[in-house]
Protein backbone atom coordinates (compact mmCIF):
# COMPACT_ATOMS: atom_id res chain seq x y z
CA UNK A 1 0.00 0.00 0.00
CA UNK A 2 2.97 2.32 0.57
CA UNK A 3 3.74 2.11 -3.14
CA UNK A 4 0.26 3.49 -3.81
CA UNK A 5 -0.04 6.15 -1.14
CA UNK A 6 3.48 6.66 0.32
CA UNK A 7 5.25 9.65 -1.22
CA UNK A 8 4.83 12.38 -3.80
CA UNK A 9 5.96 10.13 -6.65
CA UNK A 10 4.17 7.02 -5.40
CA UNK A 11 1.43 7.26 -8.01
CA UNK A 12 3.91 7.74 -10.84
CA UNK A 13 6.11 4.90 -9.60
CA UNK A 14 3.14 2.55 -9.33
CA UNK A 15 2.01 3.49 -12.83
CA UNK A 16 5.49 2.81 -14.25
CA UNK A 17 5.64 -0.56 -12.49
CA UNK A 18 2.18 -1.45 -13.73
CA UNK A 19 3.13 -0.50 -17.30
CA UNK A 20 6.22 -2.70 -17.18
CA UNK A 21 4.22 -5.66 -15.84
CA UNK A 22 1.47 -5.31 -18.42
CA UNK A 23 3.95 -5.07 -21.26
CA UNK A 24 5.59 -8.28 -20.08
CA UNK A 25 2.15 -9.82 -20.58
CA UNK A 26 2.00 -8.26 -24.10
CA UNK A 27 -0.75 -5.81 -23.13
CA UNK A 28 -0.63 -2.27 -24.52
CA UNK A 29 -2.40 0.75 -23.05
CA UNK A 30 -5.24 2.05 -25.22
CA UNK A 31 -4.45 5.52 -26.57
CA UNK A 32 -8.06 6.61 -26.05
CA UNK A 33 -8.14 5.44 -22.41
CA UNK A 34 -4.83 4.74 -20.62
CA UNK A 35 -6.55 2.63 -17.94
CA UNK A 36 -7.63 0.07 -20.56
CA UNK A 37 -5.01 -2.48 -21.57
CA UNK A 38 -5.52 -4.67 -24.64
CA UNK A 39 -3.85 -7.42 -26.63
CA UNK A 40 -4.88 -9.50 -29.67
CA UNK A 41 -6.17 -13.00 -28.97
CA UNK A 42 -8.04 -15.92 -30.51
CA UNK A 43 -11.30 -17.45 -29.32
CA UNK A 44 -11.59 -21.26 -29.04
CA UNK A 45 -13.32 -21.30 -32.45
CA UNK A 46 -10.34 -19.48 -34.02
CA UNK A 47 -12.01 -16.07 -34.45
CA UNK A 48 -9.96 -12.97 -33.68
CA UNK A 49 -10.75 -10.53 -30.87
CA UNK A 50 -9.04 -8.38 -28.24
CA UNK A 51 -8.62 -9.21 -24.58
CA UNK A 52 -9.05 -6.21 -22.29
CA UNK A 53 -7.86 -5.49 -18.77
CA UNK A 54 -9.40 -2.44 -17.08
CA UNK A 55 -7.35 -1.24 -14.11
CA UNK A 56 -8.31 1.51 -11.67
CA UNK A 57 -5.73 1.76 -8.86
CA UNK A 58 -6.06 -1.71 -7.27
CA UNK A 59 -9.33 -2.81 -8.95
CA UNK A 60 -9.08 -5.03 -12.03
CA UNK A 61 -11.74 -6.10 -14.55
CA UNK A 62 -10.83 -8.58 -17.30
CA UNK A 63 -12.80 -9.03 -20.53
CA UNK A 64 -11.77 -12.31 -22.12
CA UNK A 65 -12.96 -15.82 -22.89
CA UNK A 66 -10.54 -16.95 -20.15
CA UNK A 67 -10.37 -14.05 -17.75
CA UNK A 68 -9.42 -16.13 -14.71
CA UNK A 69 -6.28 -17.39 -16.43
CA UNK A 70 -5.17 -13.81 -17.14
CA UNK A 71 -5.69 -12.90 -13.50
CA UNK A 72 -4.04 -15.93 -11.94
CA UNK A 73 -1.25 -16.78 -14.38
CA UNK A 74 -0.65 -13.24 -15.64
CA UNK A 75 -1.37 -10.35 -13.30
CA UNK A 76 -1.15 -12.66 -10.27
CA UNK A 77 2.58 -13.16 -10.97
CA UNK A 78 3.26 -9.50 -10.22
CA UNK A 79 0.56 -8.55 -7.73
CA UNK A 80 -1.04 -10.33 -4.80
CA UNK A 81 -4.71 -10.97 -5.56
CA UNK A 82 -7.51 -11.47 -3.04
CA UNK A 83 -8.76 -15.01 -3.63
CA UNK A 84 -12.36 -14.19 -2.72
CA UNK A 85 -12.44 -11.36 -5.26
CA UNK A 86 -11.57 -13.54 -8.27
CA UNK A 87 -14.65 -14.41 -10.29
CA UNK A 88 -17.43 -12.90 -12.41
CA UNK A 89 -18.06 -9.26 -11.40
CA UNK A 90 -20.90 -8.68 -8.96
CA UNK A 91 -20.33 -5.09 -7.79
CA UNK A 92 -19.34 -2.07 -9.86
CA UNK A 93 -19.22 1.52 -8.54
CA UNK A 94 -21.81 0.82 -5.86
CA UNK A 95 -24.19 -1.10 -8.13
CA UNK A 96 -24.82 -4.82 -8.52
CA UNK A 97 -24.11 -6.81 -11.68
CA UNK A 98 -25.65 -10.11 -12.70
CA UNK A 99 -26.14 -12.16 -15.84
CA UNK A 100 -29.71 -12.55 -17.09
CA UNK A 101 -31.40 -14.37 -19.95
CA UNK A 102 -33.87 -12.30 -21.93
CA UNK A 103 -37.17 -13.54 -23.36
CA UNK A 104 -35.53 -13.94 -26.79
CA UNK A 105 -32.92 -16.30 -25.29
CA UNK A 106 -30.10 -13.75 -25.43
CA UNK A 107 -27.82 -13.57 -22.39
CA UNK A 108 -26.98 -10.11 -21.10
CA UNK A 109 -25.55 -8.23 -18.15
CA UNK A 110 -27.96 -6.39 -15.85
CA UNK A 111 -26.93 -3.54 -13.58
CA UNK A 112 -28.91 -2.43 -10.53
CA UNK A 113 -28.39 0.60 -8.28
CA UNK A 114 -31.18 -0.46 -5.92
CA UNK A 115 -28.97 -1.13 -2.90
CA UNK A 116 -27.15 2.20 -3.25
CA UNK A 117 -30.44 4.05 -3.72
CA UNK A 118 -32.03 2.46 -0.66
CA UNK A 119 -29.03 3.34 1.49
CA UNK A 120 -29.13 6.94 0.22
CA UNK A 121 -32.85 7.16 1.00
CA UNK A 122 -32.26 5.84 4.54
CA UNK A 123 -29.58 8.49 5.12
CA UNK A 124 -31.95 11.26 3.97
CA UNK A 125 -34.75 9.91 6.16
CA UNK A 126 -32.38 9.87 9.15
CA UNK A 127 -31.44 13.49 8.47
CA UNK A 128 -35.08 14.53 8.25
CA UNK A 129 -36.05 12.67 11.41
CA UNK A 130 -33.51 14.69 13.38
CA UNK A 131 -35.28 17.81 12.17
CA UNK A 132 -38.74 16.45 12.85
CA UNK A 133 -39.61 15.97 9.19
CA UNK A 134 -40.12 13.11 6.73
CA UNK A 135 -40.19 12.41 3.02
CA UNK A 136 -43.42 13.13 1.10
CA UNK A 137 -45.89 10.25 1.10
CA UNK A 138 -46.85 10.56 -2.58
CA UNK A 139 -44.26 10.93 -5.33
CA UNK A 140 -45.26 9.50 -8.72
CA UNK A 141 -42.71 11.71 -10.49
CA UNK A 142 -39.22 12.75 -9.34
CA UNK A 143 -40.22 16.40 -9.06
CA UNK A 144 -43.60 18.11 -8.88
CA UNK A 145 -44.55 18.61 -12.52
CA UNK A 146 -45.59 22.26 -12.12
CA UNK A 147 -42.48 23.24 -10.15
CA UNK A 148 -39.85 25.46 -11.81
CA UNK A 149 -36.62 25.83 -9.78
CA UNK A 150 -35.69 29.11 -11.47
CA UNK A 151 -38.94 30.73 -10.27
CA UNK A 152 -38.51 29.67 -6.64
CA UNK A 153 -38.58 32.68 -4.29
CA UNK A 154 -38.56 30.83 -0.96
CA UNK A 155 -35.94 31.94 1.60
CA UNK A 156 -32.30 31.17 0.90
CA UNK A 157 -30.77 28.27 2.79
CA UNK A 158 -28.29 28.92 5.57
CA UNK A 159 -24.69 27.70 5.25
CA UNK A 160 -25.37 24.33 6.92
CA UNK A 161 -28.49 23.50 4.91
CA UNK A 162 -26.86 24.79 1.71
CA UNK A 163 -23.93 22.42 2.24
CA UNK A 164 -26.37 19.56 2.81
CA UNK A 165 -28.26 20.46 -0.37
CA UNK A 166 -25.00 20.33 -2.33
CA UNK A 167 -24.13 16.94 -0.84
CA UNK A 168 -27.48 15.33 -1.71
CA UNK A 169 -27.30 16.74 -5.24
CA UNK A 170 -23.93 14.99 -5.52
CA UNK A 171 -25.59 11.75 -4.39
CA UNK A 172 -28.36 12.18 -6.97
CA UNK A 173 -25.82 12.83 -9.70
CA UNK A 174 -24.07 9.58 -8.84
CA UNK A 175 -27.40 7.72 -8.88
CA UNK A 176 -27.95 9.07 -12.40
CA UNK A 177 -24.49 7.77 -13.36
CA UNK A 178 -25.53 4.37 -12.00
CA UNK A 179 -28.33 4.15 -14.54
CA UNK A 180 -31.32 6.04 -13.13
CA UNK A 181 -32.11 7.91 -16.34
CA UNK A 182 -35.59 8.69 -15.01
CA UNK A 183 -34.22 11.34 -12.59
CA UNK A 184 -31.54 12.76 -14.92
CA UNK A 185 -33.57 15.83 -15.96
CA UNK A 186 -34.73 16.75 -12.48
CA UNK A 187 -31.23 16.35 -11.03
CA UNK A 188 -29.82 18.59 -13.76
CA UNK A 189 -32.47 21.27 -13.15
CA UNK A 190 -31.80 21.34 -9.40
CA UNK A 191 -28.03 21.31 -9.96
CA UNK A 192 -28.29 24.74 -11.58
CA UNK A 193 -28.94 26.23 -8.14
CA UNK A 194 -25.99 24.85 -6.19
CA UNK A 195 -24.52 28.33 -5.72
CA UNK A 196 -27.67 29.83 -4.21
CA UNK A 197 -30.07 27.09 -3.05
CA UNK A 198 -33.43 27.93 -1.50
CA UNK A 199 -35.78 26.07 0.79
CA UNK A 200 -37.96 25.09 -2.16
CA UNK A 201 -35.00 23.52 -3.96
CA UNK A 202 -34.17 21.39 -0.93
CA UNK A 203 -37.83 20.37 -0.61
CA UNK A 204 -37.81 19.17 -4.21
CA UNK A 205 -34.67 17.08 -3.64
CA UNK A 206 -36.60 15.36 -0.85
CA UNK A 207 -39.39 14.79 -3.38
CA UNK A 208 -36.86 13.07 -5.67
CA UNK A 209 -35.77 10.80 -2.82
CA UNK A 210 -39.42 10.01 -2.04
CA UNK A 211 -39.80 8.91 -5.68
CA UNK A 212 -36.64 6.79 -5.40
CA UNK A 213 -37.92 5.22 -2.19
CA UNK A 214 -41.04 4.04 -4.01
CA UNK A 215 -39.33 3.04 -7.26
CA UNK A 216 -35.91 1.84 -6.16
CA UNK A 217 -36.05 -1.71 -7.48
CA UNK A 218 -34.96 -1.50 -11.09
CA UNK A 219 -32.27 -2.76 -13.42
CA UNK A 220 -30.65 -1.49 -16.58
CA UNK A 221 -30.13 -4.41 -18.96
CA UNK A 222 -27.34 -4.15 -21.52
CA UNK A 223 -29.05 -6.07 -24.30
CA UNK A 224 -26.52 -7.04 -27.02
CA UNK A 225 -29.26 -7.93 -29.52
CA UNK A 226 -29.13 -6.24 -32.92
CA UNK A 227 -31.92 -3.64 -33.10
CA UNK A 228 -34.30 -3.50 -36.04
CA UNK A 229 -33.37 -0.44 -38.10
CA UNK A 230 -35.65 0.75 -40.88
CA UNK A 231 -32.98 1.47 -43.50
CA UNK A 232 -35.56 3.11 -45.76
CA UNK A 233 -36.12 5.82 -43.14
CA UNK A 234 -32.36 6.54 -43.10
CA UNK A 235 -31.96 6.87 -46.85
CA UNK A 236 -28.41 7.67 -47.98
CA UNK A 237 -28.37 10.88 -49.98
CA UNK A 238 -26.09 11.87 -52.87
CA UNK A 239 -23.90 14.73 -51.63
CA UNK A 240 -21.63 15.01 -54.69
CA UNK A 241 -23.24 18.27 -55.89
CA UNK A 242 -23.22 19.90 -52.44
CA UNK A 243 -20.53 21.89 -50.63
CA UNK A 244 -19.45 18.56 -49.06
CA UNK A 245 -19.20 16.65 -52.32
CA UNK A 246 -15.46 16.08 -51.86
CA UNK A 247 -16.13 14.34 -48.52
CA UNK A 248 -18.80 11.88 -49.58
CA UNK A 249 -18.45 8.61 -47.71
CA UNK A 250 -14.99 9.48 -46.37
CA UNK A 251 -15.19 9.44 -42.60
CA UNK A 252 -11.94 10.48 -40.95
CA UNK A 253 -10.34 7.60 -39.08
CA UNK A 254 -7.43 7.65 -36.62
CA UNK A 255 -4.18 6.92 -38.43
CA UNK A 256 -2.84 4.98 -35.44
CA UNK A 257 -5.92 2.89 -34.65
CA UNK A 258 -5.35 -0.85 -34.10
CA UNK A 259 -6.52 -3.45 -36.56
CA UNK A 260 -10.26 -4.04 -35.97
CA UNK A 261 -11.19 -7.42 -34.54
CA UNK A 262 -14.42 -9.06 -33.47
CA UNK A 263 -18.01 -8.20 -34.29
CA UNK A 264 -19.38 -4.81 -35.20
CA UNK A 265 -22.44 -3.14 -33.71
CA UNK A 266 -25.33 -0.79 -34.43
CA UNK A 267 -24.98 2.70 -32.94
CA UNK A 268 -28.23 4.59 -32.35
CA UNK A 269 -29.26 7.85 -30.70
CA UNK A 270 -32.45 9.72 -29.89
CA UNK A 271 -32.26 13.49 -29.48
CA UNK A 272 -34.67 16.19 -28.34
CA UNK A 273 -34.71 19.80 -27.13
CA UNK A 274 -37.13 21.88 -25.08
CA UNK A 275 -37.10 25.38 -26.54
CA UNK A 276 -36.75 28.26 -24.03
CA UNK A 277 -37.23 25.80 -21.16
CA UNK A 278 -35.75 28.12 -18.54
CA UNK A 279 -38.48 30.69 -17.87
CA UNK A 280 -35.98 33.27 -16.55
CA UNK A 281 -33.07 33.09 -19.02
CA UNK A 282 -35.05 31.41 -21.84
CA UNK A 283 -32.20 29.05 -22.52
CA UNK A 284 -33.27 25.73 -24.04
CA UNK A 285 -32.49 22.23 -22.80
CA UNK A 286 -30.77 19.43 -24.70
CA UNK A 287 -31.47 15.76 -24.08
CA UNK A 288 -30.23 12.67 -25.88
CA UNK A 289 -29.81 8.92 -25.41
CA UNK A 290 -27.18 6.72 -27.05
CA UNK A 291 -27.49 2.96 -27.62
CA UNK A 292 -24.96 0.31 -28.64
CA UNK A 293 -27.09 -2.37 -30.24
CA UNK A 294 -30.06 -2.43 -27.84
CA UNK A 295 -28.13 -1.33 -24.73
CA UNK A 296 -28.33 2.25 -23.41
CA UNK A 297 -24.78 3.46 -22.74
CA UNK A 298 -25.03 7.25 -22.40
CA UNK A 299 -27.67 9.82 -21.44
CA UNK A 300 -27.54 13.59 -21.08
CA UNK A 301 -29.82 16.39 -19.97
CA UNK A 302 -28.17 19.80 -20.10
CA UNK A 303 -29.14 23.45 -20.39
CA UNK A 304 -27.85 24.97 -23.63
CA UNK A 305 -25.11 27.58 -23.44
CA UNK A 306 -26.91 30.23 -25.50
CA UNK A 307 -30.44 31.55 -26.05
CA UNK A 308 -32.03 30.39 -29.30
CA UNK A 309 -34.77 32.46 -30.91
CA UNK A 310 -36.64 29.44 -32.33
CA UNK A 311 -37.27 25.78 -31.67
CA UNK A 312 -35.41 25.10 -34.93
CA UNK A 313 -32.27 26.63 -33.41
CA UNK A 314 -32.53 24.79 -30.10
CA UNK A 315 -33.18 21.46 -31.84
CA UNK A 316 -30.20 22.03 -34.15
CA UNK A 317 -27.93 22.78 -31.18
CA UNK A 318 -29.15 19.57 -29.52
CA UNK A 319 -28.45 17.61 -32.70
CA UNK A 320 -24.93 19.08 -32.90
CA UNK A 321 -24.23 18.20 -29.25
CA UNK A 322 -25.36 14.62 -29.86
CA UNK A 323 -23.25 14.32 -33.01
CA UNK A 324 -20.17 15.64 -31.20
CA UNK A 325 -20.55 12.91 -28.59
CA UNK A 326 -21.04 10.25 -31.27
CA UNK A 327 -17.92 11.34 -33.10
CA UNK A 328 -15.89 11.01 -29.89
CA UNK A 329 -17.47 7.63 -29.13
CA UNK A 330 -16.69 6.28 -32.60
CA UNK A 331 -13.06 7.37 -32.15
CA UNK A 332 -12.83 5.60 -28.79
CA UNK A 333 -14.39 2.39 -30.11
CA UNK A 334 -11.98 2.34 -33.03
CA UNK A 335 -9.01 2.85 -30.71
CA UNK A 336 -10.27 -0.16 -28.73
CA UNK A 337 -10.04 -2.24 -31.92
CA UNK A 338 -13.81 -2.56 -32.32
CA UNK A 339 -15.10 -2.47 -35.92
CA UNK A 340 -17.01 0.75 -36.59
CA UNK A 341 -18.10 0.72 -40.21
CA UNK A 342 -21.82 1.51 -40.26
CA UNK A 343 -23.11 5.04 -39.64
CA UNK A 344 -24.83 6.08 -36.42
CA UNK A 345 -28.62 6.25 -36.72
CA UNK A 346 -30.03 9.39 -35.07
CA UNK A 347 -33.74 10.01 -34.53
CA UNK A 348 -35.29 13.39 -33.74
CA UNK A 349 -38.77 14.88 -33.76
CA UNK A 350 -38.16 18.21 -35.53
CA UNK A 351 -38.89 17.89 -39.24
CA UNK A 352 -37.10 21.12 -40.22
CA UNK A 353 -33.85 20.07 -38.58
CA UNK A 354 -34.00 16.62 -40.17
CA UNK A 355 -34.65 18.10 -43.62
CA UNK A 356 -31.71 20.49 -43.30
CA UNK A 357 -29.35 17.71 -42.15
CA UNK A 358 -30.27 15.11 -44.75
CA UNK A 359 -31.06 17.05 -47.94
CA UNK A 360 -27.87 18.09 -49.80
CA UNK A 361 -29.63 20.96 -51.64
CA UNK A 362 -31.08 22.63 -48.51
CA UNK A 363 -29.91 26.14 -47.65
CA UNK A 364 -29.69 27.70 -44.22
CA UNK A 365 -31.73 30.87 -43.84
CA UNK A 366 -30.52 31.68 -40.31
CA UNK A 367 -26.85 32.51 -39.88
CA UNK A 368 -27.03 32.08 -36.11
CA UNK A 369 -27.30 28.31 -36.53
CA UNK A 370 -24.62 28.03 -39.22
CA UNK A 371 -22.01 26.23 -37.07
CA UNK A 372 -24.40 23.50 -35.95
CA UNK A 373 -25.83 23.34 -39.48
CA UNK A 374 -22.49 22.72 -41.21
CA UNK A 375 -21.13 20.41 -38.49
CA UNK A 376 -24.10 18.03 -38.67
CA UNK A 377 -24.29 18.14 -42.47
CA UNK A 378 -20.57 17.44 -42.84
CA UNK A 379 -20.93 14.31 -40.71
CA UNK A 380 -23.94 13.22 -42.77
CA UNK A 381 -21.94 13.72 -45.97
CA UNK A 382 -19.13 11.56 -44.55
CA UNK A 383 -21.78 8.97 -43.60
CA UNK A 384 -20.75 9.16 -39.93
CA UNK A 385 -24.44 9.44 -39.07
CA UNK A 386 -27.84 9.48 -40.71
CA UNK A 387 -30.93 11.15 -39.30
CA UNK A 388 -34.60 10.25 -39.37
CA UNK A 389 -37.89 11.40 -37.89
CA UNK A 390 -39.46 9.86 -34.80
CA UNK A 391 -42.84 10.91 -33.42
CA UNK A 392 -42.54 12.90 -30.20
CA UNK A 393 -44.69 10.28 -28.45
CA UNK A 394 -42.05 7.66 -29.33
CA UNK A 395 -38.99 9.78 -28.58
CA UNK A 396 -37.53 8.53 -25.28
CA UNK A 397 -35.25 11.59 -25.17
CA UNK A 398 -38.35 13.61 -24.28
CA UNK A 399 -37.80 12.26 -20.77
CA UNK A 400 -34.56 14.29 -20.60
CA UNK A 401 -35.86 17.69 -21.72
CA UNK A 402 -39.08 18.46 -19.86
CA UNK A 403 -40.78 17.24 -16.66
CA UNK A 404 -43.50 14.85 -17.81
CA UNK A 405 -46.60 14.29 -15.68
CA UNK A 406 -47.29 10.85 -14.24
CA UNK A 407 -49.09 8.84 -16.89
CA UNK A 408 -48.74 6.37 -19.73
CA UNK A 409 -46.30 8.48 -21.74
CA UNK A 410 -43.76 8.90 -18.95
CA UNK A 411 -44.16 5.33 -17.74
CA UNK A 412 -43.69 4.04 -21.28
CA UNK A 413 -40.43 5.94 -21.75
CA UNK A 414 -39.07 4.78 -18.38
CA UNK A 415 -40.07 1.16 -19.06
CA UNK A 416 -38.16 1.29 -22.36
CA UNK A 417 -34.97 2.08 -20.45
CA UNK A 418 -35.31 0.46 -17.01
CA UNK A 419 -36.58 -3.02 -16.22
CA UNK A 420 -38.97 -3.93 -13.37
CA UNK A 421 -39.40 -0.33 -12.18
CA UNK A 422 -43.21 -0.30 -12.12
CA UNK A 423 -43.67 -4.04 -11.53
CA UNK A 424 -45.01 -5.00 -8.09
CA UNK A 425 -43.48 -8.48 -8.42
CA UNK A 426 -40.00 -7.45 -9.56
CA UNK A 427 -37.00 -9.44 -8.31
CA UNK A 428 -35.28 -7.69 -5.42
CA UNK A 429 -31.84 -6.48 -6.52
Amino acid sequence: MRALYGGKKAGSDFRNHLRACMRHLNFESCLADPDVWMRPALKPDGSEYYEYVLIYTDDVLVVSTDGERILRAGIGKYFELKEESIGPPTIYLGGHLRKVELTNGVKAWAFSSSQYVQEAVRNVEAYLSLKGGKLPNRAETPMQTSYRPELDITPELGPTDAAYFQSVIGILRWIVELGRIDICLETSMLSSHLALPREGHLAQTFHVFAYLRKYHNTEMVFDPSDPVVNEAAFDRQDWTSSEFGHLTGEEEKPANMPQPRGMGFVLQAKVDADHAADTVTRRSRTGFLVFLNSAPIYWLSKKQASVESSSFGSEFCAMKHCCEYLRGLRYKLRMLGIPCTAPAYIQGDNQSVLYNTTMPDSTLKKKSQSIAYHFVREGAARDEWRTSYVNTHDNDADLLTKPLPAGDKRRGFVRNLLHHIFSPHAPVA
